[in-house]
């Protein structure tokens, strides 16, 4: 958030704004939206002076934006007050949007797109060993990547590591035998050539003949100043926090920006190690360490403790994290779907009794979960709860925590909001919806945000009815800005627009389409069979949800991902007859919807936009409001 002479740049033009979060585009039944540098601004003015509350957070102002009528409203900080409606333009046909590449740097293209450098080798495990300096904010670090050569002919190897840290050593770490029938094996480690090209290490592979067959080990030796997160997870890099006893508290938040702004990797979406990961902490003695899946080893020696730990599944690069601090455990056993999993919280210790109170919620979302997407997706990790000096982040098998043991987000938002922990159930949701399928392009997020923002309904459907359900739904409309398609541009590392409520939008209406909640909840438990520890596309997942689903959904998708149209259902009724067309969509769009007649039955329309569509039926004349509010789209009444 900018900030100059009075005027704060927000997200959208049509909302009361207040505070921000990595959560783009995001708003839940009246709290706040969450801003973040990827999203679109607008100039406007402050309700009141800008300060900071207890939290941190920017208190609030209202767009200010010429040709709409506003109301300056006094309200509470957490609150969020929607001023203006929706405009549509109406004309006939949307347009297709090809995300727009220009304005991308060579820097961009390096980290978002794989090529020749990355291609013809496959991560099969991270070995991260990091010992952090809180007073210095430095860390020294030895990273050791195991690989599979899957094509012959590499000349390079691209390792991404950001400014910052000078590499003391890069070598190759390679198996030999004397002769090919030698049972023996040697290992021997051969220092190799590298250059620097701004975030990237460029090693020198020309004199080294892989063969495609072949497992190798590359380490990495580095120190220096990572990049500090001044406002984590908002924006990234290494936290240098102190708790409220002004003690010490470390840790990382890099979802966006990169894993490699504190350790060496293959920093791409696609590639992730096949046989899971370490990381060892080395620490003052007086601290506990923590990270993703199980400790499998500790040492104190002179002052310093060491704690590794180890994931056996695949994990996204920007998951794997380090916290440090005044930690202590407690822990239950969940009895799920593949028998028991493992529940660990590490909370700060005065935090306790607060931890063992709020987290009983974790069970009851666990249950729901696995009732709708399917089995927690890394029993062998295990699941964690950590608290962290940020709001939260998806860490696989190490969710971070910072929500202040209070439902809604921080103790604020809606009396529907508040029925639940958000930090609790939309970052656990990722553990199915980002940790377990994950997209090969960071342009395909909305497979990530869309249904995990939507965990959030299906969590309230499972526990408060669909009523509760569909409201909270239909609210979170409020925050889609429709200024950019939900895909983003391919190859240079950069996401989407409206991913979060406007996908959960588009899946709730295919919900309805399918019109069948046990077929549609096979569905979402078929993505996660299906595409078990994989990366995929955005066709690979629209394929799977059209042909699960029996209908044919391209023309949906291309319209609510790739344009930013949102379809109008043009309607008139007489003489007992109601008719019904779209505008503003794509060529070829239909799309059946529902409406309630007179007698307060619901009924459907398959309605196209070639020509009108008819049904014989009788509405209520006192009314207009006969449509089904779970399609996310407008009415226009001849």
């Amino acid at each position: 958030m900018k900030i100059s002479a009075g005027t704060v740049e927000i997200a959208t033009s049509n909302a009361v704004i207040v505070g921000n979060s990595k959560y783009s585009d995001r708003y839940c039944e009246g709290s706040c939206p969450w801003q973040s540098p990827t999203m679109s601004s607008t100039r406007c003015r402050l309700v009141q002076p800008l300060s900071q509350n207890s939290r941190g957070l920017p208190r609030r102002a209202i767009p200010k934006k010429s040709g709409l009528a506003m109301t300056a409203r006094a309200f509470s900080a957490g609150t969020c007050i929607l001023l203006t409606a929706l405009s549509v333009n109406t004309s006939t046909n949307a347009q297709l949007l090809v995300p727009k590449t220009e304005g991308f740097t060579h820097a961009d293209t390096l980290r978002g797109s794989i090529n020749e450098n990355r291609d013809w080798w496959n991560v099969l495990r991270y070995d991260i060993d990091v010992s952090p300096d809180y007073e210095t904010k430095t860390i020294k670090g030895e990273t050791t990547i195991s690989f599979g050569v899957i094509k012959k002919g590499g000349k390079a190897m691209q390792i991404d590591l950001q400014e910052g840290y000078e590499i003391d050593k890069v070598a190759l770490i390679e198996s030999q035998r004397a002769k090919l029938t030698d049972k023996k094996v040697s290992i021997v480690t051969r220092p190799v050539d590298f250059i620097r090209d701004g975030k990237t290490i460029i090693v020198n592979t020309s004199t080294h003949n892989f063969n495609t067959a072949e497992n190798t080990k590359i380490k990495i030796s580095y120190h220096g100043k990572p990049r500090e997160a001044i406002r984590p997870p908002w924006d990234g890099g290494w936290i240098w926090k102190k708790d409220s006893q002004g003690r010490p508290w470390m840790s990382v938040a890099c979802q966006g920006l990169g894993a490699s702004v504190w350790y060496p990797c293959k920093d791409h979406q696609s590639d992730e190690p096949d046989n899971g990961a370490s990381l060892t902490m080395n620490v003052p003695d007086s601290f506990m360490a923590v990270a993703n899946g199980r400790l499998i080893n500790s040492s104190k020696s002179n002052g310093i403790a060491s704690y590794t730990w180890e994931v056996k599944n695949p994990i996204n690069n920007y998951n794997i994290i380090p916290y440090i601090g005044k930690y202590v455990h407690f822990g239950e056993t969940y009895k799920g779907e593949k028998g028991n999993l493992s529940c660990d919280y590490w909370v700060l210790d005065y935090n306790l009794e607060k931890a063992k109170e709020q987290f009983k919620q974790v069970p009851k979302m666990l249950k729901a979960f696995e009732h709708w997407f399917g089995p927690y997706p890394f029993y062998e990790d295990g699941y964690k709860l950590v608290e962290s000096p940020h709001l939260g982040m998806e860490h696989q098998s190490a969710v971070a925590y910072g929500n202040y043991f209070l439902n809604g987000r921080q103790g604020r938002g809606s009396s529907t909001a508040m029925l639940f922990d958000y930090i609790i159930v939309h970052e656990s949701g990722h553990e199915w919806f980002a940790n377990n399928i994950t997209t090969k392009d960071i342009a395909d997020m909305w497979v990530h945000e869309s249904f995990t923002c939507y965990s959030e309904t299906v969590y309230l459907d499972y526990w408060f009815g669909k009523d509760t359900a569909n409201k909270y739904l239909q609210s979170q409309r409020r925050g889609i800005g429709n200024k950019s398609p939900m895909i983003g541009p391919y190859g240079v590392n950069k996401e989407g627009a409206d991913i979060y409520n406007k996908g959960a939008n588009l899946i709730h209406m295919i919900r309805q389409l399918v019109n069948n909640d046990e077929k549609f909840r096979s569905i979402l438990r078929g993505l996660n069979s299906n595409f078990y520890h994989q990366t995929v596309t955005t066709k690979q997942v629209e394929d799977y949800i059209s042909k699960q689903s029996g209908m044919d959904l391209s023309k949906i998708f291309d319209q609510y991902l790739r344009t930013t149209q949102i379809p109008v259902l043009q309607w008139k009724y007489a003489d007992g007859q109601l008719q019904a067309k779209w505008s503003n969509v794509i060529n070829g769009f239909e799309m059946p919807i529902r409406f309630t007649d007179a007698t307060g039955k619901s009924a459907t329309i398959k309605a196209n936009a070639a020509g009108w569509s008819a049904v014989k039926t009788s509405l209520d004349a006192s009314t207009n409001d006969i449509w089904d509010k779970n399609f996310y789209v407008t009415y226009e009444k001849l």
